[in-house]
């Protein structure tokens, strides 16, 4: 067997002196502590052999962040590159008989990072983990969730069912693009929703005279939902695809008039929705414009975009790790969900209720 190329950097894995043999690729990755850093305290300090969380290279920092809240070691794993780019896995410690949860958003890299996580998933079953619980903070291919076009695929579901041909007995997901995707799968779903951590955040901001604004008709049930939390009013604007990543807005429904609004959607990836969105709401009269999104996906000329907005701020969480430039960018703020994601953890591998995780 050819020997390993470079590992991947930020890797957030152990390499265990047995990683070194010879089915083992050359060099060694990234060195990660088994311990939960932090000054916070964690909910419940605890040791337990039979329940695990394990993490890809994906979202080093929310995997430590969520076992910082367990009182838990981030599970020992070994992931690395052979020379012609193949992911190379390999547990480094006993799970078998394990509740085991692994968390890996499937963010760019997206192929990449899924083939980490189907790869992760296959090795613990045949480590004989008595449960796989997949936690994916960022669901990759949502967006392709129906037939739009002649011949095209239905990527969500293929992720799907490539997730439970893996061994996947269980998924936690957060915000979704499209609920009914968790039809998709044969196997439990827990969807979760990151707006108990927006909604605090924009409390404590007490906006004056908020109005909550859906970017499209798609997303007003979501806007429904948080103004209604918010106590504040509701508008949607519309907005016509005249290709792929490319929207034109336009004309905003609901009086935005001299108020602040705050433009509330899943996903931010190119921004070219946001920010038209916000130019229509500034155009309409509108006093001062934030947005706030789960998934920071901040492709292309996102963050340019973001920077030249009329946009206040914008709030994203950390399902998704930001880039150097995205982290400089003042626009741009980050809030943390390990502790949701945590309780959400806990709450599954104590077989009780999640539902008090939702606002």
């Amino acid at each position: 067997m050819e020997t390993a190329a470079k590992t991947s950097t930020g890797s957030p894995v152990i390499t265990a002196e047995a990683a070194t043999s010879a089915m083992a690729p050359e060099k060694k990755s990234s060195t990660q502590s088994s311990e939960p850093k932090g000054e916070k305290k964690p909910v419940r300090a605890r040791h337990d052999d039979k329940w695990k969380i394990f993490s890809g290279t994906a979202n080093d920092g929310l995997a430590r962040e969520i076992c910082e809240y367990l009182g838990l070691p981030l599970g020992q794993a070994h992931i690395d590159k052979f020379s012609d780019g193949e992911t190379y896995v390999q547990i480094m410690e006993n799970v078998r008989g394990a509740d085991v949860f692994l968390v890996q958003p499937t963010c760019d890299p997206v192929n990449e990072h899924l083939m980490q996580l189907l790869l992760l998933i296959d090795a613990l079953k045949r480590a004989s983990a008595r449960r796989i619980t997949v936690v994916i903070p960022y669901f990759g291919y949502a967006r392709q969730d129906r037939k739009d076009k002649p011949r095209v695929p239905i990527s969500s579901k293929l992720v799907a069912d490539l997730l439970t041909t893996a061994g996947a007995d269980r998924a936690l997901v957060v915000d979704m693009h499209a609920p009914q995707i968790q039809g998709f799968f044969n196997i439990p779903v827990d969807h979760l929703f990151a707006s108990p951590v927006l909604v605090g955040h924009f409390k404590e901001l007490q906006l004056p005279d908020l109005t909550v604004v859906s970017p499209d008709a798609g997303g007003v049930e979501r806007a429904r939902f948080f103004a209604k939390k918010m106590d504040s009013a509701l508008a949607i604007v519309d907005k016509r695809r005249v290709e792929m990543d490319v929207t034109e807005v336009m004309h905003v429904i609901g009086d935005v008039h001299d108020r602040t609004c705050l433009i509330l959607d899943d996903i931010i990836d190119t921004a070219g929705t946001l920010v038209k969105t916000c130019q229509a709401l500034l155009d309409a009269g509108a006093r001062q414009v934030y947005a706030c999104a789960t998934h920071a996906v901040l492709s292309g000329p996102a963050i340019e975009r973001i920077a030249k907005s009329g946009l206040v701020q914008c709030v994203v969480t950390n399902t998704i790790p930001l880039t150097e430039a995205a982290n400089a960018e003042p626009k741009i703020k980050q809030l943390k969900i390990g502790g949701l994601v945590g309780r959400a953890i806990q709450s599954i591998h104590e077989e009780t209720s999640v539902s008090r995780l939702f606002l």
